[in-house]
């Protein structure tokens, strides 16, 4: 660690310790979020997140494809993320790294796990042919916080989503004349319409240094961060994920605040979410 670094982490434990933030924040307390919807014409759902100065795009695009062997009545979701070189110096160019796969995984896990896409109603012909949702998510700006960021992004790409049926009226065409049933689903379904969806997680994310905990690290926190846990929540009160992070450990009683502050995040951050994209 540089001299400078050094410097910066000496002066971000001695606020800490003094019950302070670099940024005037309490532990518990978010960065200002903003969600914007549409932001990608071609893809059936998007939005852009900014929680403090990080800035996260995700995209759904959807296509028909066949279940999984072991679902054959289910749709399928896969999520997948890029760190950019244009959003941080630390990320580089080229194949999914380490970061970029837990990132997908981790915003993946609470998607999945909460069942907010009723999976069942994504399938079309049992054994053959299901809706095949993609989670793109791209990083514009890193200053801390991808998980909670690139979630919230993804949540709000979701739930203004529309299954594109005008735009594969080609290919059910083509399947109608080996699977008749297909003239039923379409005339259900004759048009565009919003994915089946639940209620969905929040996730928050908190960073332990020096024996301090803080929800919402910005990067500098990030930085010299002993551990990092993060948790998903849905409206019941129940926790639908988690997420432990880095080789330093969290006490039970430290766990059980972070609990806590996840929950009452996470009902602020829903109405936020509720209002932009119109629920």
């Amino acid at each position: 660690m540089s001299i400078t670094a050094e410097i910066k982490k000496d002066y971000i434990i001695k606020l800490a310790k003094s019950g302070k933030r670099v940024d005037n924040r309490k532990f518990d307390e978010f960065r200002k979020i903003k969600i914007e919807t549409d932001i990608i014409k071609k893809a059936e759902g998007s939005a852009k997140v900014t929680i403090g100065n990080t800035q996260v795009i995700a995209g759904i695009k959807m296509d028909l494809g066949e279940p999984y062997p072991d679902a054959p009545d289910s749709g399928v979701m896969t999520t997948a993320a890029e760190l950019i070189p244009m959003a941080s110096p630390d990320f580089e160019s080229g194949p999914p790294d380490e970061e970029s796969i837990e990132l997908a995984r981790v915003v993946d896990r609470g998607i999945r796990e909460s069942k907010i896409i009723d999976v069942d109603k994504l399938c079309i012909i049992p054994s053959e042919k299901v809706w095949m949702v993609f989670i793109d998510i791209h990083i514009l700006d890193y200053d801390g916080n991808l998980f909670d960021t690139a979630s919230l992004a993804s949540l709000a790409a979701l739930m203004t989503a529309k299954v594109p049926i005008e735009r594969l009226k080609p290919m059910f065409e083509n399947l109608q004349e080996k699977h008749p049933s297909i003239e039923k689903y379409l005339k259900e379904h004759p048009k565009d319409f919003p994915l089946p969806l639940s209620d969905p997680p929040i996730s928050c994310t908190s960073a332990k240094f020096n024996g301090i905990v803080l929800m919402d690290p910005s990067l500098d926190e990030e930085q010299i961060a002993e551990a990092r846990l993060t948790i998903a929540t849905d409206t019941k009160g129940d926790i639908r994920a988690m997420q432990k992070g880095l080789n330093g450990s969290f006490t039970v009683d430290e766990i059980n605040k972070v609990i806590k502050s996840s929950f009452d995040n996470g009902k602020k951050i829903r109405e936020i979410l509720y209002k932009s994209v119109g629920k």
